[in-house]
């Protein structure tokens, strides 16, 4: 991959839309992983204004050290880059207790969505606030292949810059744009579950092994081709790319025929 025009081009691209929305710059939720940091710096990279997030909700402190880290290099780097820190636990909390609800199978789960939708809240109050645009971090194994965000929580944004982009390919722009080691080393993890879980074992599989899969399909491939390890991998990207297609494809316009609206 050309990781120095991939930049350029994504660069002049976020350019050319806020100029034509607009828009003064944008906001981007700095978590502490690789798509996050990549994101922010190729906001930067188009001197316009850019406003870094840090949205802690009983976040793991190791997330919040890289996080900070990343954002007092960015600023080194950038002077059009600031910062600011929205702690949402006790938000989270209140909402919780607001909202009772007793414990289902999918609680978890729903209370992990809820701290992604707090977050996309936050982020949108400040792009309205400042004429912003919101930057997307999702990649395209996350926001293509499997569907792993959360529907109007990272998935709510106005322009994905990384989104054609495999995690594999992220981590080589990553390297170019000199990422801290500690980002390019972690386990990629969402950090909505408040413990050390990362994205593999959510999943199943590492994001070789679903980039691996995700180009099967596309060769049309199908389970019989595979046994082992590599059907076990094929058959969880495959089960994920189907369960989740509600947030994969755009949202479902119900068109009522012609003729039903005549009078």
């Amino acid at each position: 991959m050309q990781a120095e025009n991939v930049i350029k081009h994504i660069v002049n691209w976020m350019s050319a839309y806020a100029t034509n929305a607009n828009m003064k710059g944008f906001v981007v939720g700095v978590s502490g992983g690789i798509d996050s940091a990549v994101t922010s710096i190729l906001c930067a990279e188009t001197g316009l204004e850019v406003l870094c997030i840090e949205m802690p909700i009983h976040q793991d402190e190791k997330q919040v050290t890289r996080a900070q880290e990343h954002i007092k290099q960015l600023k080194a780097r950038f002077p059009n880059v600031k910062n600011v820190k929205v702690d949402l636990t006790p938000v989270f909390e209140n909402f919780k207790a607001k909202a009772p609800i007793k414990s289902t199978e999918s609680l978890e789960l729903s209370l992990a969505n809820t701290r992604a939708r707090l977050r996309m809240t936050s982020l949108y109050y400040y792009a309205g606030a400042y004429h912003y645009l919101v930057a997307g971090t999702g990649n395209k194994v996350e926001d293509f292949g499997i569907g792993f965000f959360t529907k109007h929580g990272d998935g709510g944004v106005d322009l994905s810059p990384i989104a054609d982009l495999l995690k594999s390919e992220v981590y080589k722009i990553g390297d170019f744009l000199k990422i801290s080691e500690s980002i390019l080393k972690a386990a990629p993890t969402d950090g909505l579950f408040g413990d050390n879980r990362n994205d593999e074992d959510q999943i199943g599989a590492s994001y070789d092994e679903l980039e691996w899969a995700m180009e099967m399909t596309k060769n049309n491939k199908t389970a019989s081709d595979f046994e082992g390890r590599l059907l076990e991998v094929f058959n969880i990207y495959t089960r994920l790319n189907k369960n989740n297609k509600h947030k994969i494809i755009p949202i479902p316009v119900c068109k009522i025929p012609d003729n039903l609206k005549k009078k």
